[in-house]
C-alpha cells in the first residue's frame, strides 16, 4: 500500500454491526435486521455466532467435570482430535492446550448425553468451524452443543429418519432425478450423510462453511439445510443423469464430493434457490417432522409415520383447507378425490376434483380419460383463479387403508410419470370431516362452511348449507360448487345440460396434454371376466390336518397379514436373464404379469411354474432382458389363492404352514395376471399335484 493511502473503510452495515454489538445487549433480531443474511467480516464472526446460538452469557458446563478421558472409545476420539489439530493453522505452542480442548468438549458431551462416539458421527468436521473461531472451552463447548440441540437432526445416521423425509423432499420438487436415483438404489444417506452430519463442513472449504454458516445461523431454521442439499443435488442433475453407465461407487464418490465445488461467491444464489424452492413447500414438511430437532425431551414420544414406507409426501387437511383460502404466491393445492362414487357424491370437499381409482382396473380407457380431464380442468382452475386452482396436486382418499389401496395405485402411477408437486391428504376424508368436526366448522363466524358439498342430493353430515348453484350463476366463491366440481359432476353424469365448455372439454378426447399422458398395462375390458368363484374351493389335507388350500373371492386385504413387500427389495435378489428362465426344462407354465405392492406400485415381472415351485421374475428396466428373481416360494406352502370381485384379474397369493392349531400365513403376494383364469387354473392343478404327492 503506497505511503499516505488508508485501508479501505468497511461497509456501513458492518460499523453499524460493530457498533452494536460493542454496545452489548445486542439481540438476534437486531443482528439479523442489520446484516440481512450477507457474509460476516471474520473479526465479527464469533460474537454473532454465539448470539445466533444464545450462548452468550452461559455458563461454564465443564467447570465441575474432573476432566477424567476415560471413555471405552477414548482412543478413537484422541485420534481424530489429532487429526483435526494437524489440519489446523495453529502456532505449535498453542496445538497442545487446543487438542484438550477438543478433547474434553467430545468427551463431556458423550458422557453428559450417554451417546457412544463414532468418527462416523462427523463431530470433528462440525467443530471445524467452531474451533477456527478461536474461542474459549466454555463458549466452545455451549456453541456445539446448541448446534447439535437444534441444527442436527435426531437419527443423523445411516437408513435415519432425516434422510427419508430428504427423499420425499426431493421427490416432490425432482421426481425424475429421484427416480434415477432410487433406480441406482442410491439413498440419500450414502451420499448425504455427510452433508447433513456436519452443515457442509466435511465436504466445503472453510471460507464456504463459514458463509453457509453465517446464513444458515441467520435463518434460525433448522429445515432450512435440506433445501441447501435440494438445490445442490439440482445444481448437478444434468451430470448425474448423464452418468447411467458409471458405477454406483463412482456415483456417489462424486454426489458426496459435489458440495466441494462451491465458492463463496455462489452462496448467495445458493440461499435465494433455496429459499424459492422453501416456498414451493408445503408447511406439513415442516410442522409434521418438527420432532427431528431440538432436545431429546421434547422427540420421547415416537412417531408412528414410518417414512422409509411413505409413497409420496403427506400434507394436513388444515393446511389444504387454509392454503387454497390464501390469495397470492405460495402453495395452493389442487385436491383429487380418489374414493369410489358413492362416497364423494355422499359427500365431499368441494374443490376437489372426483378421479375414481377404481376404473384403473375396470375401465382404462376410461380412467385415461378421466387423467386428461383432471389436468385440464387443474389448468383451467389456475387460469381462471378458482379457490380450486393449484399447481400442487394432493390426493384424498377415504382414510381406510383397504380402501385406499387402488388411490395408491393411482399415485404411484402418477410418480413414475414424473409428476412434480404431488402429495397426499394425511387421513384422507376421515381426518377432513374430523377436523371440520374439531373446529366446529358450523358457527356463523368459521369461513370453511362452504367446503363440503354433496353430488347426490343427500346434505353432508357436517355441514348441510351447500349444494347446487348461486342464484347469481357464479361458479366460484362460498356456497357454490366449483368449476372443478362441475367437471367432476360431468365425468359421472355426462349431462347435456352442463356449460358448454366443460362438455367440450371433456368430449374433446384428441387434446393433448403436455404435462403427462398415461400408457396402462392393463388388460383389455373383454378379458374381465370371472375367473374364479368361492364354489371352486378344493384341497386336500395336509397330513391328517383339515383342508388350508383354497382359492375364492376376497373382499378385503387381509391388512394384518404379512407381504412380501416388507422382505429388502435391495440385498437378497438374483440377477437373471429372462428367456433363459422361460426355455428352462423344468418351467411349465409362464405368465406375464405385474407385480404389485401394498402401496401401489407395479412391477413388469413374469411368474413361471415349475413342478415344485412358483417363481417372479421382475424386470429391470435400465437392464432390458434382465430380471430379478424377487420371489421363490415352494407350491406345497400356497395355502390360498384369492380374487377381488370387481377386478377378478388382481390375484393374491398367500403363503404359509399349517399346524393343528391353523394356518400361520407367512408372506402374501399380488399380481396383475391378464389371463388370470388360465394361470390360477394351472398353478391349482399343479399345487394338487404337489399335494397329491406329499400325500401318497
Amino acid at each position: 500500500m503506497a505511503d499516505g493511502e488508508e485501508a479501505p473503510l468497511p461497509n456501513s452495515w458492518e460499523k453499524d454491526l460493530a457498533e452494536a454489538l460493542e454496545e452489548g445487549g445486542c439481540d438476534f433480531e437486531t443482528v439479523r435486521n442489520i446484516v440481512q443474511g450477507r457474509p460476516l467480516p471474520p473479526v465479527l464472526r464469533a460474537k454473532v455466532w454465539k448470539i445466533a446460538l444464545n450462548v452468550v452469557g452461559k455458563g461454564d458446563s465443564l467447570a465441575s467435570w474432573y476432566g477424567c478421558l476415560d471413555l471405552p472409545e477414548q482412543s478413537i476420539i484422541h485420534k481424530d482430535c489429532q487429526e483435526l489439530i494437524d489440519q489446523l493453522s495453529v502456532p505449535e505452542e498453542e496445538k497442545s492446550v487446543l487438542f484438550l480442548d477438543i478433547e474434553s468438549v467430545i468427551t463431556f458431551y458423550c458422557k453428559s448425553r450417554n451417546v457412544r462416539y463414532s468418527s462416523s458421527l462427523g463431530w470433528i468436521h462440525l467443530l471445524k468451524p467452531l474451533v477456527q473461531l478461536q474461542i474459549p472451552r466454555s463458549d466452545l463447548y455451549n456453541s456445539f452443543y446448541a448446534i447439535m440441540n437444534k441444527y442436527i437432526p435426531r437419527d443423523c445416521f445411516l437408513k435415519g429418519r432425516p434422510f427419508h423425509l430428504f427423499r420425499l423432499l426431493l421427490q416432490y420438487h425432482e421426481p425424475e432425478l429421484c427416480s434415477f436415483l432410487d433406480t441406482k438404489k442410491m439413498t440419500p444417506d450414502s451420499y448425504a450423510l455427510n452433508w447433513l452430519g456436519s452443515l457442509f463442513s466435511y465436504s466445503c472449504s472453510p471460507g464456504v462453511t463459514q458463509a453457509i454458516w453465517d446464513g444458515y445461523l441467520q435463518q434460525a431454521d433448522p429445515f432450512f439445510i435440506y433445501f441447501v442439499m435440494l438445490i445442490i443435488l439440482v445444481n448437478a442433475k444434468d451430470v448425474i443423469l448423464a452418468q447411467e453407465s458409471e458405477s454406483k461407487e463412482e456415483m456417489m464418490k462424486f454426489l458426496e464430493a459435489s458440495p466441494g465445488s462451491l465458492e463463496v461467491d455462489d452462496i448467495e444464489d445458493l440461499f435465494s434457490l433455496a429459499q424459492y424452492y422453501c416456498g414451493k413447500t408445503p408447511a406439513s414438511f415442516r410442522k409434521d417432522n418438527h420432532s427431528l430437532f431440538g432436545s431429546s425431551l421434547l422427540g420421547l414420544k415416537d412417531d408412528d409415520t414410518d417414512l422409509s414406507q411413505a409413497l409420496c409426501l403427506a400434507v394436513s387437511v388444515s393446511e389444504i383447507l387454509q392454503a387454497n383460502q390464501m390469495q397470492g404466491e405460495g402453495v395452493r393445492f389442487f385436491v383429487v378425490d380418489c374414493r369410489p362414487a358413492e362416497q364423494y357424491n355422499a359427500g365431499h370437499l368441494s374443490t376437489a376434483f372426483h378421479l375414481d381409482s377404481d376404473l384403473m382396473l375396470q375401465n382404462p380407457s376410461e380412467f385415461a380419460q378421466s387423467v386428461k380431464s383432471l389436468l385440464e380442468a387443474q389448468k383451467q382452475s389456475i387460469e381462471s383463479g378458482s379457490i380450486a386452482g393449484g399447481e400442487h396436486l394432493c390426493f384424498m382418499g377415504s382414510g381406510r387403508e383397504e380402501e385406499d389401496m387402488y388411490m395408491n395405485m393411482v399415485l404411484a402411477h402418477f410418480l413414475q410419470k414424473n409428476k412434480e408437486y404431488v402429495s397426499i391428504a394425511r387421513g384422507g376424508f376421515m381426518a377432513l370431516q374430523q377436523h371440520l368436526a374439531d373446529i366446529n366448522v358450523e358457527g356463523p363466524e368459521n369461513g370453511y362452511g362452504h367446503w363440503i358439498a354433496s353430488t347426490s342430493g343427500s346434505r353432508s353430515s357436517i355441514n348441510s348449507s351447500v349444494d347446487g348453484d348461486s342464484p347469481n350463476g357464479s361458479s366460484d366463491g362460498k356456497g357454490v360448487k366449483s368449476l372443478v366440481n362441475k367437471m367432476t359432476v360431468a365425468l359421472k353424469t355426462k349431462s347435456v345440460n352442463l356449460k358448454e365448455k366443460v362438455i367440450s372439454f371433456i368430449e374433446n378426447t384428441s387434446t393433448p396434454v403436455d404435462r403427462i399422458t398415461f400408457t396402462l398395462p392393463w388388460p383389455e375390458k373383454s378379458s374381465m371376466e370371472r375367473h374364479v368363484s368361492s364354489s371352486d374351493r378344493l384341497g386336500k389335507p395336509y397330513r391328517g390336518v383339515k383342508p388350508v388350500f383354497s382359492i375364492g373371492d376376497e373382499e378385503e386385504y387381509d391388512t394384518d397379514e404379512i407381504d412380501s413387500s416388507s422382505m429388502s427389495d435391495d440385498d437378497r435378489k438374483e440377477v437373471v436373464n429372462i428367456q433363459t428362465w422361460i426355455n428352462k426344462p423344468d418351467v411349465k407354465h409362464h405368465f406375464p404379469c405385474n407385480e404389485v405392492k401394498e402401496n401401489g406400485h407395479m412391477f413388469p415381472s413374469h411368474l413361471l411354474v415349475t413342478a415344485t415351485h412358483m417363481y417372479c421374475l421382475r424386470e429391470i428396466p435400465s437392464r432390458r432382458g434382465l430380471s430379478y428373481i424377487q420371489s421363490r416360494q415352494a407350491l406345497n406352502s400356497v395355502v390360498k389363492i384369492t380374487s377381488k370381485k370387481k377386478h377378478p384379474e388382481l390375484i393374491t397369493f398367500k403363503y404359509g404352514n399349517s399346524n393343528t392349531s391353523g394356518v400361520e400365513i407367512l408372506a402374501v403376494e399380488r399380481y396383475l395376471i391378464p389371463n388370470a383364469g388360465d394361470a390360477t387354473k394351472a398353478i391349482k392343478q399343479q399345487i394338487m399335484k404337489v399335494l397329491d404327492a406329499l400325500e401318497s
